[in-house]
């Protein structure tokens, strides 16, 4: 009984380091082909990314000015019991710069999560570059 235990253990952990290792393929095959999303509304590529979602937005600046952001970091679902110091990010930066103020207002309702309605804010949004990477804690 535990060598049965001990392998459905094995079996469980392989199989999320898997999906893990999927998610950041998958992500990263729209970094891979961002030649189709530059210069084109956040829309097209959210309607493209139809096998996994996003999690959380957060906001990041260039240093140059504190009243907008030049980028957005979209922290993507892992599979449920995951290893939380994995985490697949995807950096779209924006052709033009987005306003502190509509960036605060979603993230104050919404405490970063990816709502209906930050989709729809950002979908219009033109991109300038996509970079994915998988962040991991030391």
């Amino acid at each position: 009984m535990k060598y049965l235990k001990l392998i459905i253990l094995l079996f469980s952990l392989q199989t999320i380091s898997a999906q893990e290792t999927d998610t950041l393929a998958y992500v990263k095959q729209f970094e891979i082909n961002k030649t189709n999303y530059i210069g084109k509304p956040f829309s097209v590529l959210l309607n493209d990314m139809n096998k996994i979602k996003i999690q959380t937005v957060t906001p990041s600046s260039s240093g140059k000015s504190i009243k907008h952001f030049v980028a957005s970091r979209f922290k993507f679902e892992l599979p449920q019991n995951s290893f939380k110091d994995n985490i697949v990010l995807m950096v779209i930066e924006w052709k033009g710069e987005l306003p502190k103020s509509d960036i605060k207002y979603y993230n104050d309702r919404s405490k970063d999560i990816f709502t209906s309605e930050e989709k729809n804010y950002y979908s219009n949004k033109i991109i300038r570059n996509i970079i994915v990477y998988k962040e991991v804690d030391d």
